[in-house]
């Protein structure tokens, strides 16, 4: 939150009536619910984010690898994808556990809503970051170090948003893209042109469907000084979500080029044109069940684009 937001009203309290009933029930209810709000803080209800994350590293790791990835990386690296995105999704909750109570999307999240308490956000987090440490010494010091440098990266964005101007694009550069650069060097041991080319288009991807997203929160962001692209793009949002959108197309298409991909690719990166069209139609009107959906609808466009290079390495055209 900006400094010059404006002060907050204290978050209400939980009724307290409930925590009785709460406290006799069985332990296995309660444990049952505990588990239950610690997979809401990990947003294990919500698969889309984390086939957001691993849909570039599903790219880079066929590309990598030449159509045929080694199966011990493709193993870790799915996992560790799981893992970093609940673990950012758990930091992230916990830096902004003040300011979300203040937003219609995410007042009923677990440390919002005062259902978990910030120490228990900790050691969750902890865990798995230690659990991301073990799946990343799976692979060489290379992309160890790799690791390192993303994941100060990622726990620094929900700190680095209270001031930057653009968090989405900050997202996108050190959470979006980066498990591409990880994967070329799991799989390859160096960092080639079409490494950086892929890690470019992913970035831009994120930081466009992020801005989606934050068309969404808008109104509650405006009110309480939170910083989002959708609210710097101001009546320009629309437009520049379409420049990114181009962006990213040109870049895979470059991407593509550079590996001397054939039409099965270039039928995928067509159909993530196609589904971008529908995504502008979405948000025409700033509705925000509308933008939801648009942003929703990105996964389909890491699928279509995955599936152009599977197809691309199994025709061979």
């Amino acid at each position: 939150m900006s400094a010059a937001a404006p002060e907050l009203p204290a978050t209400p309290a939980a009724p307290a009536a409930e925590k009785p009933r709460f406290a006799e029930a069985p332990f296995s209810w309660r444990l049952g619910r505990r588990l239950t709000e610690y997979g809401r803080l990990m947003r294990l209800d919500r698969p889309v984010g984390t086939w957001l994350l691993l849909w570039p590293a599903l790219w880079a790791l066929w590309v990598a690898g030449a159509g045929k990835p080694n199966p011990r990386v493709l193993i870790v690296f799915v996992l560790g994808v799981v893992v970093m995105r609940a673990a950012g999704c758990v930091i992230n909750d916990f830096a902004d556990r003040d300011i979300d109570p203040y937003v219609r999307r995410t007042r009923d999240r677990p440390l919002a809503a005062r259902l978990v308490a910030p120490s228990e956000a900790l050691v969750l987090f902890a865990l798995l970051g230690a659990a991301a440490l073990y799946l990343v010494t799976r692979l060489d010091e290379y992309t160890l170090k790799l690791a390192v440098v993303g994941a100060l990266l990622t726990v620094s964005y929900p700190f680095v948003k209270r001031f930057f101007p653009i968090p989405q694009l900050y997202l996108g550069i050190c959470f979006g893209g980066w498990s591409v650069l990880m994967a070329f060097a799991a799989q390859t041991g160096a960092l080639p042109r079409v490494a950086w080319v892929l890690y470019f288009a992913a970035v831009i991807w994120a930081s466009m469907y992020d801005t989606i997203y934050a068309m969404i929160d808008r109104d509650d962001d405006l009110k309480i000084g939170v910083k989002s692209s959708a609210i710097l793009f101001a009546d320009m949002d629309k437009l520049l979500i379409g420049v990114m959108q181009a962006m990213m197309l040109y870049a895979l298409y470059l991407a593509g080029h550079d590996m001397h991909f054939g039409r099965w690719y270039r039928g995928g990166v067509v159909a993530a044109g196609v589904l971008f069209v529908w995504q502008q139609w979405l948000i025409r009107r700033r509705d925000p069940a509308a933008c939801l959906r648009a942003f929703l609808n990105n996964q389909y466009v890491g699928l279509v684009v995955f599936v152009g290079i599977l197809l691309q390495y199994v025709y061979k055209s």
